[in-house]
């Protein structure tokens, strides 16, 4: 099995229940299952400042499927809860990331891996740092604790939301 850590966002549409969709999705991908999740952050968001606060979160999968695969599953899921591509860095109901895969490092005109904005983003790195140690280091970009160390802004605001809980409810249904 991959490891593969997604990096979920949104803000707008309900974003709290664009989250849980989400990670209600993910559990259901095939040959794949969800091994953790992070807290839910509040973040401001990254360029245009006239759009909401976003929510975001992590989730750790485990799965058979490849990077490009689970990429596609992943736009899928989007395109699924409404995501529109309107402008760079602007709203978003729902945002799937692969940040990390393995210890994978590509680049290909549709996925680089790892994430290119991983090493500076809070709104990435705080999550990610609920399921990995701080000393993990993140094959071509660097440990964890030290990328995070780095970044000038304030930590996140932690949110009340908990992805756990859909999960649960996923299971036993």
């Amino acid at each position: 099995m991959n490891t593969a850590y997604i990096g979920l966002g949104a803000n707008i549409e309900s974003p709290a229940q664009q989250l849980l969709d989400a990670a209600a999705a993910l559990s259901r991908l095939p040959d794949s299952e969800i091994a953790g999740c992070s807290k839910v952050y509040q973040s401001p968001p990254m360029g245009p400042q006239d759009q909401p606060d976003f929510l975001n979160a992590c989730v750790h999968l485990r799965t058979g499927l490849t990077p490009i695969k689970l990429l596609d599953h992943l736009q899928s899921i989007e395109a699924r809860q409404g995501r529109r591509r309107e402008r760079r860095w602007g709203e978003r109901c729902i945002d799937l990331d692969i940040l990390v895969f393995n210890d994978l490092v590509m680049e290909t005109p549709r996925l680089t891996l790892p994430h290119p904005g991983i090493g500076h983003r809070r709104f990435v790195l705080q999550p990610l740092s609920d399921l990995l140690a701080p000393h993990h280091h993140l094959a071509g970009v660097g440990e964890l604790g030290a990328l995070s160390a780095r970044l000038e802004d304030a930590p996140l605001q932690v949110t009340d939301l908990s992805l756990e809980s859909v999960l649960i409810q996923v299971v036993t249904q």
